[in-house]
């Protein structure tokens, strides 16, 4: 009998572990750059290797961190770092895991290829309003940006552009997301705007070349091209998932998840540690 009761105990420990692991599921949420940029395979391939499904949703990196602080969401996507004044940003983790480019886009038959970075100073703050002045045709700019301050591209473009978090751009329209920025960019000829390399490279735009360097993957890790930042995993200490998320994150700094990332237009976090010198450069020039 009690033979009998120590195996069916047994059974059902070993039932119910199967059981949390195939159930097991992590909710995902953050910025559209992020997402395209490398959480959409490797969530996929975390599921084939470990069962545990992470179901995606986008809405920003403001959005992201903000769910995983209040715990409607077990992990957030964020290209942007916390801010110092916010204390439930303040509270999360930040895990960086990859190296992103800022792209300035433009439709795909603008004549012009080559952009300074003074001349996109120029343009955020209404200096330069034609394309005639960048070696284009004479017809008005139409600067495209995102809403808000603390999004995590409007954040990065004040901190890397302008050294100022409170910069006020010349904007001819803004959006919620980088979706459809993008998207609306790709039927403008007359448009101009900035996202993540990762995800201009699947729109059927031109990224122009920054001061003659291309955004790829060479000139992004050597830091060649100026305008990266870092992709962020937020999580809770507090989270109730923790292990999972945990393990996750390994997972993605892993030499498959590496790859992974490489395949999809980003710089793994691990392989472009030099960079971290010149961000907090940045970091201090910004704050000055």
């Amino acid at each position: 009998m009690r033979l009998m009761l120590f195996v069916s105990f047994s059974l059902l420990i070993s039932t119910s572990q199967f059981v949390y692991a195939k159930t097991t599921k992590l909710n995902w949420v953050g910025c559209g750059i992020s997402k395209k940029s490398y959480m959409t395979d490797l969530a996929q391939e975390y599921m084939k290797d470990t069962g545990i499904e992470i179901e995606l949703q986008g809405g920003g990196a403001t959005r992201g961190i903000h769910e995983v602080a209040s715990g409607s969401a077990d992990i957030g996507g964020s290209c942007r770092y916390h801010i110092p004044y916010d204390r439930a940003e303040n509270k999360q983790g930040f895990e960086p895991v990859a190296w992103d480019a800022l792209a300035v886009i433009v439709h795909k038959e603008n004549p012009i290829s080559n952009i300074t970075s003074q001349q996109i100073r120029d343009v955020y703050e209404g200096k330069i309003t034609n394309w005639k002045q960048l070696g284009g045709r004479d017809t008005p700019i139409k600067l495209f940006t995102r809403k808000g301050k603390i999004s995590g591209v409007g954040r990065s473009i004040r901190k890397l552009i302008f050294a100022d978090y409170d910069k006020d751009f010349n904007s001819t329209k803004s959006f919620k997301s980088s979706g459809p920025l993008e998207k609306e960019l790709e039927n403008d000829p007359d448009a101009i705007g900035i996202t993540g390399i990762s995800s201009a490279r699947l729109r059927d735009v031109k990224i122009l070349k920054l001061n003659d360097v291309y955004p790829d993957y060479g000139t992004i890790r050597k830091g060649r091209y100026e305008l990266y930042r870092p992709l962020y995993i937020v999580y809770n200490p507090a989270s109730s998932q923790l292990r999972h998320i945990k393990d996750f994150i390994k997972y993605a700094h892993s030499r498959k998840g590496r790859e992974i990332m490489k395949e999809n237009g980003v710089v793994p976090y691990m392989e472009a540690l030099n960079l971290i010198v010149n961000q907090i450069g940045q970091e201090r020039q910004a704050n000055q």
